[in-house]
């Protein structure tokens, strides 16, 4: 109860839609026979006040229609329904030779701004051996970073928050490792932690259903290109037109945003 008073007098909610970026799995080199997919994990999205996400979803389904009216055509699929991922949109050649992709893109990023929100991204760069690794603890570490930053984010404004993940696909068991993500959140808080500006754990939706986490999904292959490519610019040398293009608009409405790069 002795955080109660503090909760009530909170007047701004919230919602912050992730997805994940880079690859789970372990990374040696983009040359290496198995474990070449991306030296960087993390989880990215945007954080909206609860008031603009109705219009905001309205404008993002409208400006991917239009951008991707060709696909959609050719899926054959209701548009409500329809979702076509980042790493599809923001290949570096599709950024080099439409100049429509590149106003789009701005168009994005400036309406998230416009509609009272922000870009949020938490990644680690790998440094684990394939033999040590992990999936499970490096979700979970992530997931504990988004949580107290989000937290922070949420004090500041004096304001609550929800967490909104795209559906996790990539582990052997979906229903256990829900569990340990919704019991990580669960410690976060209400253990030692206290991260009073979460009303309920993160919850998972089907981003097929929901444009804003499509949207998530967007931004997660814009920062992944952008953060692998300053990470390693020798490696992935093709990523640069992203950075360029996109880094500075990116940077300038990210919050409580950044990658843990490994130590050397």
């Amino acid at each position: 109860m002795l955080g109660l008073p503090c909760f009530l007098a909170r007047k701004m909610h919230y919602f912050v839609y992730l997805d994940e970026f880079g690859h789970i799995g372990p990374y040696i080199s983009r040359t290496h026979p198995k474990y070449n997919t991306s030296p960087l994990f993390g989880l990215a999205g945007l954080i909206l006040p609860a008031s603009s996400i109705r219009k905001f979803s309205a404008f993002f389904f409208q400006l991917k229609n239009r951008l991707c009216s060709y696909e959609l055509i050719k899926s054959g699929v209701p548009a409500y329904k329809w979702e076509y991922k980042g790493a599809s949109v923001f290949r570096p050649k599709n950024i080099i030779q439409y100049p429509e992709l590149r106003s789009s893109t701005f168009r994005l990023l400036n309406g998230i701004r416009n509609f009272g929100g922000h870009i949020f991204y938490v990644g680690i760069e790998k440094n684990i051996s394939p033999e040590q690794w992990s999936a499970e603890k490096l979700y979970l570490s992530v997931l504990r970073e988004v949580i107290k930053r989000i937290d922070e984010f949420a004090t500041e404004h004096t304001a609550t928050v929800s967490i909104i993940l795209d559906q996790i696909s990539d582990f052997n068991s979906r229903n256990t490792f829900r569990e340990l993500v919704v019991g990580k959140a669960c410690s976060e808080m209400y253990g030692l932690n206290h991260r009073s500006c979460l009303v309920e754990p993160p919850m998972q939706v089907e981003s097929y259903l929901y444009q804003t986490i499509q949207c998530a999904d967007w931004l997660c292959a814009l920062i992944s290109k952008i953060e692998t490519f300053n990470l390693q610019p020798d490696e992935f040398s093709d990523y640069e037109p992203l950075r360029q293009y996109f880094s500075s608009r990116i940077r300038l409405n990210s919050v409580r945003s950044g990658i843990r790069k490994a130590k050397r």
